[in-house]
């Protein structure tokens, strides 16, 4: 079966070929990103459709780390601001994204949830925060974004950089699949193509044990299977990480 999968593998490889000769001569990048923002603008509405009672759920939580002057929001891969609408009412966030072209839809979603103040929206990636001061932040979210990121570890020390001592990393992320599963099969198979049409996405990364590792005081997650049919991106973990 391992040499049916590097088999089907190499053969995607061929497939996106085109794809990858783009890349390497620097077309592809500028061009997706330009695009890419209007899919996950349609796509993250059907994700908080499937998924909002599991946000809720998660978010709920957030006004426990509230410091003295209220509650501070670093949200990280805030792609249009998806999650605006399951933030507690009167809190602070800064946004950040790698990709400028965002923007535009943020503003929209801003206007959509007054109840939220967003101080600003900074273009950078999660390996590197340094516009955001240490311990500057109560709470860091980040969704469907880990998969995403050059350095999950990198990323990770960041995180507990700019939070507050006391305060919690709120993740939702997909995973890889039980490896006796035949999903687990097609990810690996499909990957090849998946990087370049999911703006970097990797479906077969192991996230939990990056958390695990991280220096977290205390690390609540919960492995959950997301409601999407026939999805490669079904397995999920959620829950927070206290610094």
């Amino acid at each position: 079966m391992a040499l049916v999968r590097l088999l089907l593998q190499f053969m995607m490889e061929i497939f996106v070929l085109p794809v990858s000769i783009l890349q390497f001569v620097g077309v592809w990048d500028p061009l997706y990103k330009r695009f890419f923002p209007y899919l996950m603008f349609r796509i993250t509405a059907v994700i908080n459709d499937k998924m909002g009672k599991v946000k809720k759920e998660l978010f709920s939580k957030l006004p426990d780390f509230a410091g003295s002057s209220g509650l501070t929001i670093l949200e990280m891969g805030c792609g249009s601001g998806a999650n605006f609408q399951y933030y507690p009412r009167g809190c602070k966030v800064i946004c950040i994204d790698p990709n400028p072209n965002f923007e535009h839809f943020l503003e929209k979603s801003r206007a959509e949830n007054e109840h939220v103040k967003v101080e600003k929206f900074i273009v950078a990636s999660g390996e590197d925060l340094s516009q955001v001061a240490t311990g500057s932040v109560d709470v860091v979210v980040c969704t469907l974004v880990l998969c995403t990121v050059r350095d999950i570890d990198l990323v990770l020390n960041e995180v507990t950089r700019v939070l507050r001592p006391g305060g919690a990393f709120f993740f939702m992320e997909h995973v890889v699949a039980n490896e006796t599963t035949w999903l687990h099969f097609f990810q690996h198979v499909i990957q090849p193509a998946w990087r370049y049409f999911g703006d970097g996405c990797y479906l077969t990364r192991d996230t939990w044990t990056n958390l695990e590792k991280a220096n977290f005081s205390e690390l609540n997650l919960t492995r959950i299977t997301a409601p999407f049919k026939w999805s490669l991106i079904s397995c999920h973990i959620i829950g927070y990480g206290v610094k």
